[in-house]
């Protein structure tokens, strides 16, 4: 009904109606957005790195679990409740909702020493490698 954007000629054409409902079949597929949550995995010796982008969440809506050996990142904005809420009068409402979730197995991780860091929407957790036991060295024997 109401789009705000000013100066802008509204085109009726075929793509921008499939790009709307593109975006609003992803919206409802992923939660927030098609890609949800991304991630890189860093390797830093001792230790990896895993950032997980989360713009728009505050730190109080990420939660990080750990059960067994699969950690689990998940992030989950609720409808905004209180008594301002009845006053607003809404003419376009998208920030509602949105819930994203990625897990990751800890394999060779020491998950007693994970650590973790939230900041402007990067949460960075910081995952100890375990102290591998030393192989067994590898040695010719000479056949006499």
């Amino acid at each position: 009904m109401f789009e705000l954007m000013p100066f802008v000629r509204r085109n009726n054409d075929m793509m921008r109606y499939f790009d709307r409902m593109e975006r609003e079949m992803m919206k409802d597929f992923a939660g927030i957005s098609a890609g949800g949550m991304d991630t890189d995995i860093v390797d830093q010796g001792d230790h990896y790195l895993l950032q997980a982008e989360l713009p728009g969440f505050s730190k109080e809506e990420v939660k990080v679990q750990l059960d067994g050996d699969t950690l689990t990142i998940s992030a989950e904005h609720n409808e905004e409740s209180g008594a301002d809420k009845d006053d607003k009068q809404y003419l376009r409402r998208e920030r509602r909702y949105g819930y994203c979730s990625r897990s990751f197995q800890m394999d060779g991780v020491d998950t007693s020493k994970i650590s973790a860091q939230y900041k402007d929407g990067v949460l960075e957790l910081t995952l100890p490698k375990k102290n591998q036991p030393e192989l067994p060295e590898t040695k010719q024997i000479a056949i006499g």
